[in-house]
């Protein structure tokens, strides 16, 4: 960990979590490399026992609101670099997504409501998408429509 960083873990709240891919390269840039993403993402969420919020995965960056482990599966720290070595592994890319994680604690539900708002508006603002509703790689069709997404959605 780098000098100075302080990590806030078993606090009992969620995390608004961003990280790039390894230079910011779009590794994943492709629907393919995506979809191994957000299977990997629901693989670690059963074995590490935490809540996904919301998410949206970019070409060459990833957004998550996450809770911590329940119990005894470790720290959100550890699920995350499992997650991303699960990524790297399954895209057969070594550092698919680089290491820094920083994190923002969010305590209030007009908070996560902030987040999700920014994170499903980014494909947009982007213009990878039109709407919000047109990219794939995201919970926001979970949200709006109650369509089941590959990784399961814990509403706020």
């Amino acid at each position: 960990m780098p000098l100075g960083l302080k990590r806030y873990q078993h606090e009992g709240e969620d995390h608004f979590l961003t990280f790039s891919c390894y230079s910011r390269e779009p590794h994943l840039g492709h629907p393919q490399a995506r979809d191994t993403f957000l299977l990997s993402l629901e693989l670690m969420r059963q074995s590490y026992g935490f809540d996904v919020l919301g998410y949206v995965v970019m070409p060459e960056h990833v957004h998550l609101l996450v809770s911590e482990p329940s119990g005894h599966e470790g720290s959100l720290a550890t699920a995350i670099q499992a997650l991303k070595i699960s990524v790297s592994r399954r895209a057969h890319r070594a550092s698919l997504v680089a290491a820094k994680v920083p994190r923002l604690y969010v305590f209030t539900h007009n908070k996560r409501v902030e987040k999700l708002r920014y994170m499903h508006r980014n494909p947009v603002k982007r213009r990878l998408v039109e709407n919000p509703e047109d990219w794939a790689w995201s919970s926001y069709r979970h949200y709006l429509l109650n369509e089941p997404a590959p990784v399961r959605i814990t509403k706020p």
